[in-house]
């Protein structure tokens, strides 16, 4: 019989280290004690900002529930089947606040964000990707994997009305007062899933055209994390009681990704695929071609999924308010949230439109990708539930009514596609993020300012 092998082993060359995959020689039990016995559930959660053309979204009212495809949907005609469009789902605590930036920490909690220039960060909330990765995230090496395209923001948009712009910059929150740091990196992202260095996986969260921040890339084996670690507790000696407190808060967030470390060394009962995805470890730093940013992120989002590194995921396509210039789009000389506010003149609207439709074709492409992976007579989509809509429902005047909400997949066979859930007007997309729980396995009377269980659901 082979010798049992430690956990720790690495695939060690030329200034790298490459932890190994759990192997039944790591416990010297059987392969088959190691695995479950049919593939798990997956939930991810796609946030574009600047939402849509709002009147050509909604598909016509039918008798059977059935949907036809807008112009805004056009994107998604191949995966059609996959598709469930929700309806009416809203956040009654975001109505008459600024249009952008108390609503992106609000999509995915419910809560009321309090009006802050960062001192006093509230969002009213824990996220509810965040009550997954805290109730099931331990089955995994990874709790939950948090994904991005953007820098986060720093200081406050006194013109839109004294918030701090780290609420743009986030989705995932651990509590109320701290966001989980997003990845940005896709070298960064990869290594989070298999690679391992002296100092363990990093999450950067940072731009990494900073100097600190890009030094620390470039060693390949120090860890942003040090960095933040070191600088923090030095600040720690020099500041006040409060100041203290407000610091010990976020060591604290900091150090949940050392738990995320330590829990990746632990043995947990996996899902082996059989087939492969092959994913080439990204290049350094982060790709200038943002096509090709985006779509290294989404693979790397399958590549967790597939390796059941994570069962829990978001992926932020973009800040609020995000400057990013379009003008990779033909016909589109501009940047997003400026698009948006077109005023119904049809040269900006017709730009703002292209850049709506090519995040639904980046959408379109997870999950073709996705349903293309089989893994025990399923796919990988059929086993998953994956959401993407915005956190207004049109750019132009940041409606907060009927926010655009699409899901995909089966969630494991048992969630019906190809269809629409029309609830009543103003029903709380907490309501949604109840049964989502439930499909999930996760109990819970209520969240956020739900009223109960989507209507419609089952």
């Amino acid at each position: 019989m082979p010798r049992p092998i430690s956990r720790r082993t690495l695939l060690q060359g030329t200034g790298a280290a490459l932890a190994l995959p759990w192997l039944e020689a790591m416990s010297g039990r059987s392969y088959g004690a190691e695995t479950l016995s049919k593939p798990p559930k997956r939930v991810a959660f796609l946030f574009v900002p600047n939402g849509v053309r709002s009147d050509q979204w909604n598909p016509a009212k039918t008798k059977d529930g059935s949907f036809e495809l807008t112009p805004m949907l056009e994107p998604l005609k191949e995966v059609k089947e996959e598709l469930t469009i929700l309806e009416n789902l809203w956040h009654k605590q975001t109505v008459g606040r600024n249009g952008h930036w108390p609503k992106v920490p609000a999509w995915l909690s419910g809560g009321f964000v309090e009006r802050t220039s960062g001192r006093d960060i509230n969002t009213g909330g824990i996220s509810v990707d965040q009550v997954l990765a805290a109730k099931i995230g331990d089955r995994t090496p990874l709790p939950s994997l948090e994904l991005g395209v953007d820098a986060a923001y720093s200081g406050v948009d006194n013109v839109g009305g004294g918030f701090t712009r780290i609420y743009g910059s986030h989705i995932a929150w651990r509590d109320p007062h701290t966001p989980v740091p997003k990845e940005i990196v896709p070298r960064l992202a990869f290594d989070r899933l298999f690679r391992t260095t002296s100092a363990g996986p990093v999450v950067s969260g940072f731009n990494p055209n900073q100097k600190a921040v890009a030094d620390s890339l470039a060693r390949d084996d120090a860890s942003v994390l040090d960095l933040v670690l070191s600088d923090a507790k030095d600040l720690r000696r020099k500041v006040g009681e409060a100041d203290q407190a407000k610091l010990d808060e976020y060591l604290e967030s900091v150090r949940s990704v050392e738990k995320r470390i330590e829990t990746a060394l632990k043995p947990q009962k996996r899902w082996i695929n059989d087939g492969r995805f092959d994913l080439p470890r990204p290049g350094p730093g982060v790709p200038e071609s943002h096509p090709e940013h985006v779509r290294l992120m989404l693979d790397i989002m399958v590549l967790a999924f597939w390796t059941d590194t994570t069962r829990i995921s978001t992926f932020m396509l973009g800040n609020a308010q995000t400057g990013r210039n379009f003008s990779f789009l033909d016909g589109v000389r501009g940047s997003f949230h400026g698009l948006s506010h077109h005023r119904n003149e049809e040269k900006e609207r017709q730009q703002y439109e292209k850049i709506v439709l090519w995040h639904l074709t980046q959408y379109a492409y997870l999950l073709d990708k996705m349903r293309g992976l089989d893994e025990g007579g399923r796919s990988l989509l059929d086993n998953s539930l994956v959401m993407y809509g915005s956190s207004i429902k049109d750019g132009n005047t940041h409606q907060e009514e009927d926010l655009p909400l699409l899901l995909a997949g089966q969630g494991g066979g048992t969630f019906k596609t190809n269809r629409r859930i029309t609830a009543d007007k103003k029903t709380p997309l907490c309501n949604m993020y109840v049964s989502l729980l439930h499909h999930m396995g996760v109990e819970a009377e209520s969240f956020g300012d739900s009223t109960g269980p989507l209507k419609g659901w089952s």
